[in-house]
């Protein structure tokens, strides 16, 4: 039987890579938000300039994410996003103790800078970097 962990302010430890984002995505992206909505009162709010990516708050949630549509290479998904002050030096480590970098450091100026990797278990997870790009 596993032992439970006491939440991390008992403990007096920070946690550097906190989860940040999560996304759960499908073939239909207007479909999926719709319900989450209808199931767990979200409220998704669809991102202008995309293709069925809806927006999550933490008031929804706790943490903020996405409901959506994925990609032609991943249809159907869910994932977590870590928060990291450097992308490179995680996906190195991350291919030196057993993972495999999926997607290389993107980057979306002013919003965002993103990575996606395999686990050695086989999960695909993301990273953001802490510190958000400058805008172009």
């Amino acid at each position: 039987m596993a032992v439970p962990c006491p939440p991390i302010r008992e403990r007096g430890k920070f946690v550097a890579n906190k989860i940040v984002h999560f996304e759960i995505m499908g073939s239909d992206g207007e479909a999926l938000a719709g319900f989450y909505r209808e199931v767990f009162g979200w409220d998704p709010e669809p991102v202008e300039g995309t293709d069925g990516y809806h927006l999550v708050g933490e008031e929804d949630t706790g943490v903020g994410g996405a409901v959506g549509q994925g990609t032609e290479e991943m249809q159907s998904y869910v994932t977590m996003y870590l928060g990291v002050d450097d992308i490179d030096e995680h996906l190195a480590k991350i291919e030196g103790t057993g993972g495999a970098t999926v997607t290389p450091k993107q980057v979306i100026p002013g919003v965002v800078a993103f990575a996606l990797f395999r686990d050695p278990a086989g999960n695909v997870m993301g990273l953001a970097e802490n510190e958000t790009p400058p805008a172009e």
